[in-house]
């Protein structure tokens, strides 16, 4: 019997994003016994059963896990740290984060147009403008670095934000960087290491307990045996 077999009538809801993210967790699934027969990428379902009756996913926005988490929706998810970063500056002290499942790795940067003097830019102290879907990441970054910035949130095709002048930076997730070569950008900054982690709601850890501790022991070991 799988581990999260303890209250088949309640299953214990764990909320995942479509993607590198969802790819990279199966395995950890797997590990605890745990199959997932539908992919969201070929399916229209946002909710998705699994082998263990106990258990069930929900398949929602990168960005939004840590709100199906924190306000119950989902009694456990996993997302990544840059997405947490930016929920905690709205949300402190609202999620328990037991595991780095070290999954889904990239890196935080400052990338600029290729010719771009950044050094001298940021050295003169001028205002740079800055694209960016990460606000506090790159607020606080610069704000360590006495930069004065002007932020400009985008939700996606960053890298376009220097090539047609509206923005001299941007702060985005790199993985290996063909990305910013293809578009004739050069990442100059390293702003943190990202990964994922496992996130879980703070009344579910304490009212589903039995259920619930030992996937997230499951999780833990997966991830040490990687």
């Amino acid at each position: 019997m799988s581990p999260a077999t303890a209250n088949v009538q309640a299953p214990l809801t764990l909320a995942l994003s479509k993607g590198r993210i969802f790819e990279e967790t199966l395995p950890l699934l797997e590990a605890a016994g745990i199959q997932v027969s539908e992919n969201p990428e070929s399916s229209r379902k946002l909710i998705l059963p699994t082998s263990d009756p106990g258990l069930r996913l929900i398949i929602v926005r990168a960005s939004d896990v840590p709100t199906y988490v924190q306000y119950g929706a989902a009694d456990f998810g996993i997302a990544g740290k840059d997405v947490l970063f930016e929920h905690a500056a709205q949300h402190p002290g609202g999620l328990y984060q037991p595991i780095d499942l070290n999954i889904a790795k990239c890196r935080l940067c400052v990338a600029v147009r290729e010719g771009f003097d950044y050094e001298a830019a940021v050295g003169q102290g001028s205002r740079l403008r800055v694209a960016t879907k990460y606000v506090q990441a790159a607020r606080e970054h610069f704000a360590r670095k006495g930069v004065y910035v002007d932020l400009i949130k985008l939700y996606g095709s960053m890298e376009l934000a220097p090539l047609v002048g509206l923005a001299d930076a941007i702060v985005d997730l790199v993985s290996t960087g063909g990305t910013l070569r293809a578009n004739h950008l050069m990442e100059v900054e390293e702003i943190a290491h990202i990964s994922s982690r496992l996130i879980v709601n703070q009344a579910s850890l304490k009212t589903r307990a039995q259920a619930l501790q030992p996937l997230i022991d499951a999780f833990a070991k997966a991830t040490a045996d990687k």
